[in-house]
């Protein structure tokens, strides 16, 4: 009996194996994975906001409205609940897309304005958070396109005979991606250089 269970299970793994149930786990995973990447390096930059934001602040008090838009940018993507199951859910997906590029132009503006304080940019908090923006915006950028990356090949999978046959047993369907006219703007991080004044020579 236990032979006839196990010669039983030995074939359902191969047929499962062979129509591609495998594959799309371990695609599956790969996309879970790029995700997760994606998220944390979202979180990292909307953790620095405040302190850019108080900086800032401390310089350009009368920016209220760049420095609002800032603050509420950054309070809409906290709002938002960023787990696994968001790449499954196409409108939710795009909700959260919106907000994390509302809060990259609201930075950018915020960034734009400190250009016009020279004592802001001779700041050392402030240089330090605009290079740890800097290299946060790069580490997106190299998530994003991993994770782009990693949802065309799920997706093909997912798509291409005979897999198809088996996600749709399954039911597994293709998951929700960043929309870029250019993906080549995805893996280019905004570039950020402000540099302290010169010291006026006498």
């Amino acid at each position: 009996m236990k032979f006839r269970l196990l010669a039983v299970l030995a074939i359902v793994a191969s047929l499962l194996s062979g129509c591609g149930y495998n594959q799309i786990q371990i695609n599956d995973e790969g996309v879970n994975s790029a995700w997760s990447e994606v998220l944390n390096q979202y979180k990292r930059r909307a953790d620095l906001v405040p302190n850019l934001v108080s900086i800032v602040q401390g310089y350009a008090a009368h920016e209220k409205d760049v420095l609002t838009r800032v603050t509420e940018a950054r309070a809409n993507v906290a709002g938002l609940k960023a787990t696994p199951e968001l790449v499954n859910d196409e409108t939710a997906f795009a909700k959260f897309q919106k907000a994390q590029g509302e809060l990259s132009g609201a930075l950018s503006r915020l960034l734009v304005v400190a250009e016009n304080y020279p004592q802001l940019k001779a700041d050392a908090g402030f240089r330090d958070l605009q290079a740890q923006i800097e290299g946060t915006e790069n580490r997106i950028a190299v998530a994003r396109n991993r994770y782009i990356k990693s949802v065309q090949t799920y997706n093909i999978t997912v798509r291409t005979f005979p897999n198809n046959l088996t996600a749709m047993m399954f039911g597994y369907k293709t998951k929700a991606n960043f929309a870029v006219d250019d993906e080549k703007a995805v893996s280019t991080a905004p570039k950020i250089d402000f540099v302290a004044p010169k010291p006026a020579t006498k």
